[in-house]
């Protein structure tokens, strides 16, 4: 940092100072699984006041509604926690945007729930990198910038969602709204590697149910009478498989229903996952998983129900973002960091973020690893390290540099 400009040196010494393990420890004890409302209820109140030495509007949002399909095909409300939304200096020619998560994979019953030392220093822990560590890198980069000379003609909004580990789509329309009239957004998700590797293109992600309504027979006196639900799921399992190519996975998930072995089964539903590289894929998907699905409805003589959708576009490294990772790397350069970037097959709010047609970088947050496991950790020194980056890189978003 001996080459930097004096204020500069200050700006990212501050941040680095101000990013500390203590928050995140604290942070970390509290379990704030997406499904756990009272946990995410409390980790949004501790977090309102991490975030009041900013200025500006800090509000809680209500979640969009939500709806899945039990297994019965039943299509139910789902409830999510609310979204920290805070808005700084919305008539600021210069507009940013700044997203993390407060939920965590770990539901409340889950045997994870404690943050311990590991003997090499790194720090065990629930959410340590996923991303409490990242949140704590965001207000301390902010704090810190608030004290430079653009900050008064610099706005941003920032968006702490509850349910990015379940897809998002309670805070989509928040995050959309947000996205608009940015330069550009930086979201605190851990790097791709523990060695700061930050993730580059993402492809898109789609969760699919689908309830099979087929009809109830005797297996042994008249089968024929019978349209079988798990035979039909089965077979529109494979033709989904089928589709799986360069560029695009399909996952199938689950297949749930039946009946006891002397009925035809009249029920069933199967869950998939798709994730394309690209637009046209996810199109192409799109159009072959309604022509399947009729196919074998009309085959099979059952009702099909389709569920779900493409909820995270895919995020193809435009010359937008890629002109965004080169602004961050130097700024990692000049910090003496060495800062890599690799595609990644993994999806978060960068990917709606992108597709708003604002560049983002996504793992802006700490170094660690073994993420959604109870191996998962976080390399303490980071914290300063990403702090650091990432008041230099908003400070050189302010002064036009993009």
């Amino acid at each position: 940092m001996g080459g930097l400009p004096s204020v500069e040196a200050s700006l990212v010494e501050e941040a680095a100072a101000a990013c500390r393990i203590e928050d995140v420890r604290a942070w970390a004890a509290i379990n704030s699984g997406s499904t756990n409302l009272s946990g995410l209820a409390i980790m949004a109140d501790v977090l309102a006041g991490a975030l009041s030495p900013l200025p500006g509007k800090l509000t809680l949002e209500d979640p969009a509604p939500v709806t899945a399909l039990d297994a019965g095909g039943r299509e139910q409300s789902v409830a999510h926690g609310r979204h920290l939304h805070l808005v700084v200096r919305p008539e600021a020619a210069t507009q940013l945007l700044f997203t993390g998560h407060m939920d965590t994979v770990f539901p409340a019953d889950h045997p994870f729930q404690h943050v311990r030392d590991l003997p090499d220093g790194r720090v065990n822990g629930p959410g340590v990198a996923d991303m409490k560590g990242g949140i704590a890198v965001m207000i301390a980069a902010l704090t810190a910038f608030e004290r430079h000379p653009e900050a008064a003609r610099t706005g941003y909004e920032i968006v702490i969602n509850a349910d990015e580990e379940v897809g998002s789509l309670s805070s989509a329309p928040l995050l959309a709204r947000a996205a608009q009239g940015k330069i550009a957004a930086l979201t605190y998700e851990p790097s791709a590697l523990p060695d700061g590797t930050l993730a580059a293109a993402r492809p898109g992600s789609g969760n699919f149910s689908f309830h099979i309504a087929g009809r109830a027979a005797h297996a042994g006196r008249n089968p024929e009478d019978g349209r079988n639900a798990v035979t039909a799921a089965a077979e529109l399992a494979l033709a989904l498989e089928a589709l799986r190519r360069p560029g695009l996975s399909v996952n199938v998930a689950r297949i749930e229903g039946g009946s006891p072995n002397n009925v035809v089964p009249d029920s069933a539903v199967l869950r998939v996952n798709l994730r394309p590289r690209t637009p046209e894929l996810e199109a192409m998907a799109r159009a072959e998983i309604e022509r399947l699905a009729a196919t074998v409805a009309a085959r099979r003589e059952v009702h099909i129900h389709r569920h779900g959708g493409f909820a995270r576009p895919p995020k193809p490294l435009t010359p937008e973002a890629t002109r965004l990772f080169t602004l961050v790397e130097a700024a990692g350069r000049d910090l003496g960091q060495t800062i890599g970037r690799k595609d990644s097959g993994g999806v978060c709010d960068g990917n709606n973020i992108a597709a708003c047609g604002v560049p983002v970088v996504d793992t802006m947050g700490v170094r660690g690893g073994a993420i959604h496991s109870a191996e998962e950790y976080l390399i303490p020194e980071s914290l300063g390290e990403r702090a650091a980056l990432s008041a230099l890189v908003i400070a050189r978003l302010a002064e036009g540099r993009l």
